[in-house]
């Protein structure tokens, strides 16, 4: 059976905002090396949007090779879309949810093949709160943003879960990976 990995960056104070972090090659690269072990990412319409950023640096690289790796595994990674606005997507590796979170997420991690990643935080507390959350990758920048989207507001119950493993980046950025237990 599929796994569910949560994976999300964060600040020190436990935001999620992308405007607060500045992931550094080291970071794109795990990202890159994570999204290529992966089979779907699961993204809501924010972040979803958020990603397309990366869609025109496959025809045209920037430069970077860490973020141009990230463009091409980003590119190629099936998506799935859950949103109550968008009406298509035009991103050929990406499709609208036609089910809901919980009946998709079940579907999915039936069927053989990678990992189901999750990286936008309204479906990681959903998926929290359904239990179907199997890993979290709670990437901790050194940054205290003061305010913004906190990650863990919504959660329904109390929650424990088991340290699995640390990474540290150069950056000071941490690396943590839990167990939820169930």
């Amino acid at each position: 059976m599929r796994k569910v990995i949560a994976a999300i960056n964060m600040t020190l104070d436990g935001f999620c905002d992308h405007t607060a972090v500045n992931p550094d090659d080291e970071i794109h690269e795990h990202y890159t090396e994570l999204l290529s072990k992966g089979g779907v990412a699961l993204y809501g319409r924010t972040t979803y949007q958020l990603m397309e950023y990366w869609k025109p640096f496959v025809q045209k690289p920037m430069g970077n090779k860490a973020m141009d790796d990230f463009a091409v595994v980003m590119d190629k990674i099936e998506k799935v879309v859950f949103s109550h606005t968008l009406k298509s997507v035009d991103w050929e590796s990406a499709r609208l949810a036609t089910r809901s979170l919980e009946e998709e997420v079940l579907a999915l991690k039936q069927q053989p093949g990678k990992d189901i990643l999750v990286g936008s935080p309204g479906l990681i507390i959903q998926l929290m709160n359904l239990q179907l959350i199997d890993e979290c990758q709670l990437c901790v920048h050194p940054v205290i943003a003061g305010g913004g989207l906190p990650l863990f507001k919504n959660i329904s119950d109390r929650t424990t879960l088991t340290l699995l493993k640390t990474k540290t980046f150069g950056s000071g950025a941490v690396l943590l990976y839990y167990e939820p237990v169930k």
